[in-house]
């Protein structure tokens, strides 16, 4: 969770596991898109002497669907390359490193970025851009975020590019989500199977102080917008894209008797997924997650019983007996979690000029209004907070998902589609009790905060 280690195989596989996407209008330029794609959960800082970094084996894409099918129209690549520039070390750096050509610095990593679009076109934006070093320490890294600052790569038609580590900026209580259910502030509610009595406490974020490998870029809004033609009203269908994430590997690999990387060859085989936070973990059969992760969001009406239907509202009855009888009784369809999810929603729905419909295919994708501008007083609770421009339309880094999502699950958006619901009162307490306190930010892009180093968190 958000997507960390969501399914049997990619756990083996960290450096292909994407764990959050985001996508919003930047609040600072206006007129673009960011979308921020991260890998590698759960990085403990102080990872040495082989700190964490982008697979060279591994084809990283970010892809935007503007055209209503649940395919791409527009999509970004990555290819990363590595590279030991003193090879008689055994260190990552033999001294400090001062700037991103620095001769102290050994392990580097490089990469490319391509746009194709639907008609095949394929036009490679830049190669060889550096990546910054991990945060190491302070005689390693004596001043990381100048590192970072010089890691912003511009390229052409105003956009913006960053690839390398970052701060993990995703807050979830996960002892207590996968400890079944029992969320800490509720945790005195919960049916304990006959064991001794839980006590409501605070939630404990479960990713605080480790870091992840973020690959970020700021795009005009014209860039990924359906024609190319920048939208006006956010209740006109062509005003919303789909986004999500995907790794791929090459179909064969073939080791080398003598250590080294080997040989790799054939096609590339999707082994990674993400659009919409938490779909996988909570929403797909763990059967089937693997198979899910190879597949496009064009196929996900193969999975949508799961949102129609999904185990947790049930679960939720039986984990707290009795505070959800509302829930409990409602026997229909969620057609809530479907449009959510799936769909978008129309316009009319939340608000006559808000929409995030992207067409009738149910394909799991983040979906963002291109039409929405920022919000001048953001809420972490998106559209449940009164806040437009948040989650469910697009994702901020700053949005609790966890909470939105729980709660949506719990019913609290069912009387957006069916009136006649009345919510439980018990879900304004579902919530894993973690709100990011404490988490910093950038103000310009790429927006994720500076990574923890290995000796101020070992300390």
């Amino acid at each position: 969770m958000s997507s960390h280690r969501e399914a049997p195989e990619i756990a083996k596989d960290p450096v292909a596991d994407s764990t959050d996407l985001y996508a919003f209008v930047s609040p600072d330029k206006s007129d673009t898109v960011t979308l921020i794609a991260n890998y590698i959960p759960l990085e403990g800082p102080a990872a040495g002497p082989n700190f964490y970094e982008f697979g060279d084996d591994v084809l990283y894409e970010i892809h935007i669907s503007n055209s209503g099918d649940g395919l791409a129209d527009v999509t970004y690549q990555f290819r990363f390359h590595s590279d030991n520039k003193i090879p008689s070390t055994f260190l990552y750096n033999d001294g400090p490193i001062e700037s991103l050509d620095s001769a102290s610095w050994n392990r580097r990593q490089y990469y490319s970025v391509t746009r194709v679009t639907r008609n095949g076109k394929s036009v490679e934006l830049a190669s060889n851009l550096a990546c910054p070093p991990c945060n190491i320490g302070p005689l390693s890294t004596p001043d990381y975020p100048s590192l970072a600052r010089a890691a912003v790569h511009s390229l052409s038609n105003g956009r913006q590019v960053f690839a390398g580590q970052r701060a993990e900026a995703f807050f979830v209580d996960l002892g207590a989500i996968f400890d079944l259910g029992d969320l800490r502030p509720i945790a005195n509610l919960h049916n304990t199977f006959g064991l001794a009595a839980l006590k409501a406490t605070p939630g404990v974020n479960s990713t605080a102080q480790v870091n992840v490998h973020s690959i970020a870029i700021q795009v005009p809004i014209t860039d990924i917008a359906n024609s190319g033609v920048k939208p006006s009203s956010s209740a006109a269908a062509a005003s919303s894209v789909g986004i999500w994430t995907t790794a791929s590997r090459r179909k064969a690999r073939v080791l080398n008797a003598n250590g080294g990387a080997g040989i790799e060859t054939g096609p590339y085989v999707q082994v990674s997924r993400l659009g919409n936070p938490l779909f996988n973990e909570v929403l797909v059969p763990l059967s089937e997650k693997d198979k899910w992760n190879a597949q496009p969001p064009s196929k996900d009406k193969n999975y949508a019983k799961g949102v129609a239907n999904p185990e947790l509202a049930g679960l939720l009855n039986v984990l707290y007996p009795g505070a959800f009888p509302n829930l409990a009784a409602y026997t229909k369809p969620r057609a809530d979690l479907e449009a959510i999810l799936l769909t978008g929603i129309p316009a009319g729905v939340v608000a006559k000029d808000y929409s995030t419909l992207t067409g009738s295919v149910q394909a799991d994708m983040l979906r963002l209004n291109l039409a929405i501008p920022p919000a001048a007083t953001p809420s972490a609770l998106g559209i449940l907070g009164g806040d437009v421009a948040g989650f469910p339309n697009g994702r901020r880094i700053t949005d609790d998902v966890v909470t939105i999502e729980l709660q949506a699950v719990a019913g609290v958006t069912i009387p957006l589609v069916d009136k006649s619901f009345t919510p439980d009162k018990a879900i304004a307490d579902v919530s894993d009790g973690v709100t990011g306190a404490g988490l910093t930010f950038l103000s310009p892009f790429p927006y994720l905060g500076t990574p923890y180093s290995g000796y101020s968190v070992s300390a």
